[in-house]
Parts: C-alpha cells; sequence; structure tokens
C-alpha cells in the first residue's frame, strides 16, 4: 500500500448508528411539535452538521427553534446513540490489518468527539484508532478541509501519505479540499455514479473489497 495514513469518515463509513440517529431526530421534533420523518429522509442527512440537516427536513431556519432542535436532540442522544451503534462486520478486522502493518488511523466525522470516544470504548476499539477530529474540533465542518488537515498534522504526516475513506458526496469534497487521496464505500446513501464526478482511488461497496484488492 502507498499510504501511511488511513482516515475514515464514521457514520455509514466504520458504524451504522441509523437507530439512535433516527430516534434522536424524531424525539426533538416530537417535542417541538414538528411532524416526525421517515427513517430514509433522515439517513439522507447523516454528514451534514444537525442544524443544516435540520434545516434540510424541515425547511426551517429559525435560529431559537433550532437551538432547541440540537439541545433536544443531544438529550435523547446521550442516551441512545453509542449504545445503538454498530461496528460494519468488516470494521474490526480492517482496522486491526492496518494497525498490524504499522499505519496510521484516524477518524475525522462532523459527530462529537466525545460521542465516537464512547461508542470506540463500547465497543474495545479505541486502541486502533490514533487520531480524533469530531464536529467540536473544528470551528468550519466538513466539507471544509480544516479537520482533516488538523488530523493529518497531528500525525505529523504528508498529505501524498494520507488516503480519506467516507460515504458521501461531503466525504469527497472534504478529500478534495484537503488535496488528499480518497475512496468511497458505497455502505451509506450515496451510490458509486454519484462519486464519479469526483477524484477518487476506488469506489467499493464496503470496507473488505476496499482493501482485499
Amino acid at each position: 500500500m502507498k499510504y501511511s495514513t488511513i482516515i475514515f469518515d464514521f457514520d455509514y463509513t466504520l458504524a451504522d448508528a441509523t437507530n439512535g440517529i433516527v430516534s434522536s431526530f424524531n424525539y426533538a421534533f416530537s417535542k417541538l411539535d414538528i411532524q416526525e420523518c421517515d427513517r430514509e429522509s433522515i439517513k439522507k442527512t447523516v454528514g451534514l452538521p444537525l442544524d443544516k440537516a435540520f434545516i434540510q427536513l424541515t425547511k426551517n431556519k429559525n435560529e431559537v427553534l433550532i437551538n432547541r432542535f440540537l439541545s433536544l436532540f443531544r438529550e435523547k442522544a446521550n442516551e441512545v446513540m453509542s449504545k445503538d451503534t454498530v461496528l460494519y462486520a468488516d470494521t474490526l478486522n480492517t482496522l486491526q490489518r492496518l494497525k498490524q502493518s504499522g499505519l496510521n488511523t484516524g477518524i475525522v466525522t462532523t459527530k462529537y468527539h466525545f460521542r465516537i470516544v464512547e461508542t470506540l470504548n463500547m465497543h474495545r476499539v479505541m486502541d486502533l484508532i490514533d487520531i480524533i477530529v469530531g464536529g467540536e474540533d473544528v470551528k468550519v465542518p466538513k466539507p471544509s478541509p480544516e479537520g482533516l488537515l488538523l488530523a493529518i498534522d497531528s500525525l505529523n504526516e504528508q498529505l501524498n501519505n494520507v488516503l480519506y475513506i467516507g460515504d458521501s458526496l461531503i466525504d469527497a469534497k472534504t478529500a478534495l479540499a484537503a488535496n488528499v487521496d480518497f475512496a468511497a464505500v458505497t455502505t451509506g446513501t450515496t451510490k458509486e455514479i454519484e462519486f464519479l464526478q469526483y477524484p477518487y482511488v476506488k469506489i467499493a461497496k464496503n470496507l473488505s473489497e476496499l482493501f482485499n484488492e
């Protein structure tokens, strides 16, 4: 492998947190007397900052309402998110293989840093990740390259030695903005054909396919 550092998005790249995300959205919506959203519509917002996801789902830009939503979402997420997050079947094996090969690993996500730590600890894989950059660690969320560049800098790595792996066009745009190579997995809601408009080194169905060929 030409890379010495592999950095991942989290939701729909390493793990499926759909149940926790959907229940947190709809809990907040019910408290705000907003009509609940269907599962697929909510899934399509994963990867966006929560305020932008709220606007996409409700078409409402009222800042007071958004702030109330954020508070209610976190209230429910604190209860359910980590326990309702499931690592993909090939996540553990992939991370173990990368570490055994001496590679650096990281996670760059819009999800809260503390939530990622909580989830990784719950699944006992925290020791397989060298750096985490979450939503609260940056001033501007993805597709700004800030988080990815912060992770790379923290690892004292060179850009041409880094591969960023994600499941969404936001991830593809992030890699492009950071000037690092990108590989896509179609384990999220973005289809292979949609990735073709952005630079990529590979598009795979899952992590196993990505690293086994």
